[in-house]
């Protein structure tokens, strides 16, 4: 079975994909990192994104791994574990700007759709439902207000030891929607058969309690 869960940055996805997956025994891919780690590396070697045969040169380079270890999450690129790196509001930002190409969104599809295939999954990211895993048997399209969001990304980096603007943050936010929405590739949108789920006034566990429910009325056989 597959679960394909959509929305903007700072929605939550990631979190609550992950523990609904654990509750479900389900495998949690996290396409986001690795959208991520792909913008760590173009930072990291000063790749020029608009120069088509250096982006291909550098992609081939590439070469991405999900591993847990006591349920917690690792993302591996090149053999180097980057999951701390890829968090970063520089990172995040070239993702949003670089998951816009093409060529980079086809670096990962296959890897995404062979892991759906072979596994019951939970999927989250922007396109899921609508590009990645259109027959998934539960689309969900996770969203809350951007102020919301903004102060659930600044109390995350508060954590990490770092003093962020809330205001820069929420700015950073609104602009990656409007990127994320107005792609020409697999834009950001809710899929038609897609359950909204708005969880400006949700906790974690009401959020992952709805998808629990939603997942075992979508078994239940159409008369």
């Amino acid at each position: 079975m597959n679960i394909a869960i959509d929305g903007p940055a700072g929605a939550g996805k990631s979190t609550i994909a992950r523990l609904a997956a654990k509750r479900l025994g389900f495998l949690y891919v996290d396409t986001g990192a690795m959208y991520r780690a792909i913008a760590l590396y173009l930072l990291d070697t000063e790749t020029d994104t608009d120069d088509s045969d250096a982006l291909k040169d550098a992609l081939d380079q590439i070469r991405i791994n999900i591993v847990y270890e006591q349920d917690v999450q690792h993302v591996f690129l090149n053999l180097q574990d980057v999951s701390a790196e890829i968090r970063s509001e520089k990172v995040g930002n070239m993702a949003s700007r670089t998951s816009q190409i093409k060529a980079v969104r086809e670096k990962l599809l296959d890897l995404q759709r062979d892991i759906a295939r072979e596994n019951n999954v939970i999927m989250d990211g922007r396109d899921i439902g609508t590009n990645i895993l259109p027959d998934a048997e539960l689309k969900i399209f996770l969203t809350a207000s951007v102020d919301v969001r903004a102060r659930r990304r600044y109390d995350e980096l508060r954590n990490m030891g770092e003093w962020p603007d809330l205001e820069v943050i929420k700015s950073d936010i609104e602009q990656r929607d409007y990127q994320d929405m107005n792609r020409e590739i697999a834009p950001l949108k809710q899929a038609e058969d897609a359950v909204l789920i708005d969880s400006s006034e949700m906790s974690i566990d009401e959020v992952v309690d709805e998808i629990i429910r939603l997942k075992e009325e979508a078994e239940v056989p159409q008369e």
